[in-house]
């Protein structure tokens, strides 16, 4: 059981990503919380409540971020996190007090990007992960996201010797923009670094996860190091 540490630190992407966002988004985003308790919701609500760019919805669907508090992943609560991303069609927050190992890659597989620990869940913290999943960012404590590389790290290392797996392929500048998000950096750091534009980096992130259905940066992330890219 992997549980949550005293002190973590939150991945670049989620700090730089959403530092300079909290309260200056130009529009509101839609945001609907599940817990498993009423005490939980009521808690985390009323930290939403008091920030003016969260919309709170009685339920998530298409176009809304879906908050959703647990305090272990069982299989109920992975099942609840499929059917909002996958059926529900809404952007996933996971705020969770301690992950196995083998779930992380699960969780990323379900299609959230974002995770919070229950004991760094401030109001600050949870408008941050909530802002970066709205814009398809990924956000995850930095100890997580060294255990997700290592892991996919390990899987590809496992296939490495297993010959005729088909790919896609990525393009050289998608394995360039890759390459920068699983180092941390939000879409303007990625365009400066690169020198293109930030449309120029929003399309090549759109462009391959449409091409080879991946749900977001985190998911884009995980292929790229399973298949060797990065």
């Amino acid at each position: 059981m992997l549980n949550s540490p005293r002190t973590t630190a939150t991945s670049s992407t989620g700090a730089a990503g959403t530092a300079g966002s909290v309260g200056v988004t130009h529009r509101r985003v839609p945001v609907a919380v599940t817990a498993p308790d009423p005490i939980s919701r009521e808690g985390a609500v009323s930290q939403l409540r008091r920030h003016p760019e969260i919309d709170l919805r009685e339920e998530s669907g298409p176009g809304t971020v879906a908050l959703l508090i647990e305090d272990v992943l069982d299989d109920t609560a992975l099942t609840r996190l499929r059917r909002v991303v996958r059926s529900e069609g809404a952007r996933a927050v996971l705020v969770v007090g301690a992950i196995r190992e083998n779930e992380l890659l699960d969780v990323v597989e379900c299609g959230v990007g974002a995770i919070v620990w229950r004991h760094e869940a401030t109001a600050h913290r949870l408008v941050q992960a909530v802002l970066a999943a709205s814009r398809g960012d990924g956000d995850l404590p930095a100890d997580l996201l060294g255990r997700l590389i290592s892991q996919v790290g390990t899987l590809h290392r496992g296939a490495a010797g297993r010959p005729g797996a088909p790919s896609l392929g990525l393009a050289p500048r998608e394995v360039d923009v890759l390459r920068l998000v699983a180092e941390g950096f939000d879409t303007g750091e990625i365009a400066g670094k690169l020198s293109y534009s930030e449309r120029t980096v929003k399309n090549v992130m759109h462009g391959l996860t449409t091409r080879l259905h991946l749900r977001n940066r985190a998911h884009a992330v995980a292929y790229a190091l399973r298949e060797g890219y990065i």
